[in-house]
């Protein structure tokens, strides 16, 4: 594994601070807005609900990762997202890598299990992207 490659235990802490801030997030630009439409009689079906959740922290990690490459949880750990050739990732790139990550955690955590058969250690959503996630300095 590459010297700034941080520890899987480190990116693990981190995803475990995310999920806290992903709570406050859904909490806040989910649950209130329909509370507020459901006191207007308002009501969203099912499928309309996971396009809400599905959007809401696209904007969420992708508005995070392209500026900067770190989300305040990554901050903390001091761990940042980039390309693999030391960059800033691209629009595409943050999409890309939104969207492979859901079906990595969703089918028991494969993708996040692949860092430690990688030979760089990084998750399959940063392989299949194009990014990786190294140690910051800030």
């Amino acid at each position: 594994m590459p010297e700034n490659t941080p520890n899987i235990g480190r990116r693990l802490a981190c995803m475990l601070y995310e999920s806290l801030v992903v709570f406050a997030v859904l909490l806040i630009g989910f649950l209130l807005p329909q509370i507020l439409l459901s006191g207007f009689g308002m009501v969203m079906g099912a499928k309309l609900l996971w396009v809400h959740v599905f959007l809401l922290l696209m904007l969420y990690f992708v508005w995070f990762w392209l500026n900067g490459g770190q989300t305040l949880p990554m901050k903390t750990w001091k761990i940042r997202l980039v390309g693999t050739d030391d960059r800033a990732i691209r629009p595409g790139q943050a999409l890309l890598r939104y969207l492979a990550a859901w079906p990595g955690v969703i089918f028991f955590g494969c993708g996040i299990f692949w860092a430690l058969f990688d030979k760089e250690g990084q998750f399959l959503h940063d392989r299949i992207a194009g990014t990786k996630i190294i140690t910051s300095s800030t």
